[in-house]
């Protein structure tokens, strides 16, 4: 279970505050996936930097109860100063895992070649994703955030991508993020819609994408 504590969540401008959250209380329970929903700018990608823990929240408070992925792609929570076999070794060993077993599988998935020996500061923004994709691929979680993650590289490396997250929601659950309906509809069965600094719920995913859709307008 994730649980959001009357989270608030703002930037600062010149002339006022931007809010994302404002005193948002919900849970994202075990056992179901999430999407959420919001017109461009509402503060979903912020929001999904939230639940992983890779941003804090003004006020409020992120409680995770289950092994929670970083956003598949978010290549900012790594240090772009190390390679990537690095990263992989600091990673590894922060989850646990055998480091020559993630070496391996990322190596092999994200197609980068002897780019895994090099800073991560020097990949293009699709080496970063495949890479950071791998990643999320190798080490096995209870929740996945996902972030349009699936529209990285050709259509070969996207039915791969496809493939590899069948193979995890078979064990794990999701919090999805995609402007692509269809998307929302084969893997959420309920739905957040992120309307100015509020994230309302629907249990109802064809109600939810019906709300987004008039906001959308």
């Amino acid at each position: 279970m994730i649980t959001l504590d009357n989270v608030t969540k703002y930037y600062k401008t010149a002339a006022h505050r931007k809010y994302i959250l404002r005193n948002q209380s919900l849970q994202f329970s075990a056992g179901r996936s999430y999407g959420l929903l919001g017109v461009n700018g509402a503060g979903k990608s912020t929001t999904m930097r939230l639940i992983s823990g890779a941003e804090l929240p003004n006020r409020g408070r992120v409680r995770r109860q289950v092994r929670v992925s970083w956003p598949l792609g978010f290549v900012n929570g790594l240090n772009p100063l190390l390679s990537g076999k690095e990263n992989i070794k600091f990673v590894a060993r922060a989850y646990g895992e055998d480091f020559r077993r993630v070496l391996r599988f990322v190596s092999e998935f994200a197609e980068i070649g002897s780019y895994i020996n090099e800073p991560l500061r020097t990949y293009s923004s699709g080496m970063g994703a495949r890479f950071a994709f791998g990643l999320s691929m190798a080490i096995e979680f209870d929740c996945y955030l996902v972030d349009e993650i699936t529209a990285v590289g050709d259509s070969n490396f996207q039915r791969r991508c496809r493939e590899a997250f069948q193979a995890r929601r078979l064990k794990s659950d999701v919090i999805m993020i995609s402007h692509d309906m269809g998307t929302i509809k084969d893997y959420c069965d309920v739905a957040f819609v992120l309307i100015d600094g509020n994230m309302v719920q629907f249990d109802d995913v064809e109600e939810a994408i019906a709300t987004y859709m008039r906001l959308n307008r």
